[in-house]
């Protein structure tokens, strides 16, 4: 036994991996503490299925992290195999050697990362160095491989992960950022270049890089993560866990065919879902929450969703990830509750969570650029003969009637307008909040960019106020945000919500009645949802940005 390997591997304090700073946002190294939970709920589910028995007593285990940045997934895992096999194999340097050269694998996501990675597991960024704790190793890499690579153009861009060519065609020297696990065909073909042999994990575990940019105008973004998601399970690791952003439960640009797949998988035996992004990597700007997962190749049934959000008490509930007459997953285990009432007196069934064709509120708002205006439109300040009023980003202004040929039907009718972006909240996803922004009445002769959505048409100034009063009741805007996704507010988020009597002034109190909540309930929709004052100004309250990943 070293002095070396005894010092490396007991636990120390402070703990470096809790002091770097993330790459992006896209990029974001993994807590300690965040990465032992995942381990202990992958530790859980191993026991469960195999007698009791401790997933970090098996010498024959092999682990892969196909992202690694910090190394921080392999360092814990290292760790508790030390401990665990330590009755079996008693020589520390001996066992030592066997979990470094035998049970852990990374991959590298830059050359930078991967020098981290290996100065976390090994001590050492030469796994063949002299400060190694690893005694057996013949190369520099050892486990943890990176190798860069370019990406493969098609246009515009990558075939493989949609990256934009303008961007990421570089220089040598520079980082492509063309990940190697997903960027492959065969990737059993590819690990087994990687590694050599024929590899099989039996745990695939990490934190994968979130989007790239795709060369589109401005900020515009595409989520690769997924892809991270699709290879790792095309290479049947006995459990697969990932730490991967909210979004897709029922948004992100690309992602349907990934989200219809992920649903109809019921060997995802659980997801933790944080509301926030910044409980689990403090200081991301990432909207939506992150959540994590675990996959069982060999044991499929219903799904634990357990919501976590600050110092709430966590909400737990096992249940299918897709419901009938859904498209997407509901979040919120309470809301599913709430929701299935709703559709209940709705539909007078309670099979699917799907509104007839006559009840859908949806029908009633517009799809973006109702009008045909982009966000930047700006009209006139002066109004002239057969000139329309344009509701735009930042106030109002003007514009000849005969110049709009989209939405022509609504002008000279009643409306509400919604803005197309939630108010902001910088970084953070707080709650209570409004779901959306504070929606006003559209008189006939009015229009509206891009900034916002157009609901209607209506054929009275009261029926105006109602659909108004009823886009303010916190249940309504509950119902909204079990299908948002984000900050994007487009016609899809009010599927559930159902069309009223428009006869009538709305409010919580006749909502909760007409469906029959209970306490319970009600008081939920009052913790998530923020109550709306109509008085605040319309065109300061928000300012609006492109959400690149919807």
């Amino acid at each position: 036994m070293t002095d070396q390997v005894s010092f490396t591997l007991r636990a120390r304090n402070p703990d470096v991996l809790t002091c770097i700073a993330n790459l992006s946002n896209d990029e974001v190294f993994t807590p300690p503490e965040f990465a032992n939970r995942m381990l202990d709920t992958l530790a859980e589910a191993w026991a469960a299925s195999h007698g009791g028995n401790s997933i970090w007593t098996d010498k024959t285990v092999k682990f892969l992290d196909p992202c690694t940045k910090s190394g921080v997934f392999l360092r814990e895992i290292t760790s508790r195999l030390n401990k665990g096999l330590e009755p079996e194999i008693p020589d520390l340097q001996q066992r030592v050697d066997h979990i470094l050269t035998r049970q852990v694998f990374g991959i590298g996501i830059t050359q930078l990362t991967s020098l981290l990675a290996r100065r976390s597991v090994y001590c050492s960024k030469h796994a063949n160095g002299q400060h190694s704790i690893a005694k057996s190793f013949s190369g520099d890499d050892g486990n943890i491989w990176f190798q860069r690579l370019k990406h493969t153009w098609d246009g515009g861009k990558c075939q493989f992960c949609g990256a934009g060519k303008s961007v990421f065609d570089r220089a040598a020297g520079l980082e492509t950022h063309a990940y190697a696990f997903i960027h492959t065909d065969n990737i059993k073909a590819r690990l087994a270049e990687i590694f050599g042999g024929n590899m099989q994990f039996d745990v695939i575990i990490g934190n994968p890089p979130y989007q790239l940019n795709d060369g589109g105008f401005g900020t515009s973004a595409a989520p690769i993560y997924q892809l991270f998601v699709e290879q790792a399970k095309k290479l049947e690791p006995r459990y697969l866990s990932l730490v991967i952003p909210s979004r897709w439960f029922a948004g992100g640009k690309g992602l349907d065919d990934f989200r219809k797949g992920m649903l109809a998988d019921k060997r995802t035996r659980s997801i933790d879902d944080y509301l926030s992004a910044a409980d689990v990597f403090p200081g991301v700007g990432l909207k939506g929450g992150v959540c994590y997962f675990l996959w069982e190749r060999d044991n499929p049934g219903l799904c634990c969703v357990t919501t976590h959000f600050k110092d709430w008490a966590d909400s737990k509930s096992t249940r299918p990830l897709l419901e009938d007459g859904a498209d997407i997953f509901i979040r919120f285990n309470e809301g599913l509750s709430v929701l299935k009432k709703v559709i209940s007196v709705e539909t007078n069934q309670s099979r699917s969570l799907s509104l007839p064709e006559d009840k859908r509120f949806d029908k009633l708002v517009s799809s973006r650029k109702p009008f045909g205006l982009e966000t930047k439109f700006q009209g006139k300040a002066t109004k002239r003969v057969d000139d329309v009023l344009v509701y735009q980003n930042g106030g109002i202004g003007y514009t000849p009637q005969k110049s709009i040929t989209s939405g022509v039907e609504l002008i000279d009718k009643w409306k509400v307008y919604v803005g197309r972006a939630a108010p902001g909240t910088g970084n953070r996803d707080t709650y209570p909040h409004r779901i959306i922004s504070t929606p006003f009445i559209g008189e006939p002769g009015s229009i509206s960019s891009e900034t916002y959505l157009c609901i209607g048409p209506l054929e009275s100034k009261s029926e105006a106020e109602s659909v108004l009063s009823y886009l303010t009741c916190r249940l309504t805007r509950l119902l909204i945000l079990l299908h948002k996704p984000s900050q994007d507010t487009t016609r899809k988020v009010y599927t559930f919500v159902p069309t009223q009597d428009w006869t009538k002034q709305w409010t919580d109190t006749d909502l909760y009645a007409k469906y029959g909540l209970n306490e319970k309930e009600i008081a939920f929709i009052e913790k998530i949802v923020r109550p709306m004052d109509l008085s605040s100004n319309l065109f300061d309250e928000f300012s609006v940005e492109e959400d690149v990943d919807e």
